[in-house]
């Protein structure tokens, strides 16, 4: 995964807290959930972004 780059994300009190629920569930941060389901939802839309030949998954 390249460079991370910070951004300020609002959600209402109930998805944040649904959020948190799973995150613990999976133990993952709250944070690593939420790169987790983005990546999800890019590859099932077929936009994930291409790996770099440097990469390793």
């Amino acid at each position: 995964m390249g460079k991370k780059k910070a951004f300020a994300l609002r959600l209402n009190e109930d998805m944040l807290k649904a959020i948190e629920k799973w995150a613990a569930d999976e133990f993952r941060s709250i944070n690593g959930q939420i790169e987790w389901m983005l990546m999800k939802s890019l590859k099932e839309a077929n936009r994930a972004p291409k790996k770099k030949s440097t990469e390793k998954e």
